[in-house]
């Protein structure tokens, strides 16, 4: 859930209060509103194959996870930052800018037992700022192949989460710990 769906629903809130009491409300967004907007990047899963609903998925993840970006599909005739492929190889994720770039979901890592979302939201991460962080516990999503193939878990850990928000200059954060859904309906 995100703050800045919880701020637009306090603000229709209020301006709906206003109104029945019968002062002015106006439709225009709240100056904190606008500082809340995610930077949205758009991804092409067109040539991932049979990994387009784990990328889905992942990409959902990070919707889930963070407020300071969001990852959409591409709209048709539109240009994606991100480019996310299948291939016969290890995944891997090449980072052109901040927010673009190319993932690779490999099929020799899910032969190996590795699971499908947890690497296009590991991958997905890469393009997003973060590093590897080799070895590491599965509770850590960029530790990667370190955590080995009964991790299963897709979820950015709350440093994972900071970061990724000091990247894209979140004003509005979850607080480190709390669930997703205690924040705002989003």
């Amino acid at each position: 859930m995100h703050v800045r769906t919880l701020a637009r629903g306090l603000t229709a809130a209020l301006a709906v209060t206003l109104a029945l009491a019968g002062g002015q409300a106006s439709a225009a967004p709240a100056a904190g509103d606008r500082a809340a907007a995610p930077r949205v990047l758009t991804y092409d899963a067109s040539a991932s194959a049979e990994f387009r609903a784990a990328v889905d998925r992942g990409a959902a993840i990070w919707n889930e996870s963070v407020d300071g970006v969001e990852l959409r599909p591409v709209a048709a005739g539109q240009r994606a930052n991100i480019r996310i492929l299948a291939d016969n190889g290890w995944p891997r994720a090449y980072t052109t800018t901040l927010g673009s770039g190319t993932v690779y979901i490999g099929r020799q890592a899910v032969g190996q037992g590795y699971d499908t979302i947890r690497i296009s939201s590991h991958e997905l991460g890469h393009i997003l700022g973060l590093p590897d962080r080799k070895p590491g516990p599965c509770s850590s999503l960029m530790s990667g192949s370190t955590a080995g193939t009964s991790c299963r878990n897709p979820y950015p850990n709350a440093a994972e989460r900071a970061e990724v928000e000091g990247n894209f200059g979140a004003a509005l954060t979850r607080p480190a710990g709390a669930p997703r859904d205690a924040v705002a309906a989003g």
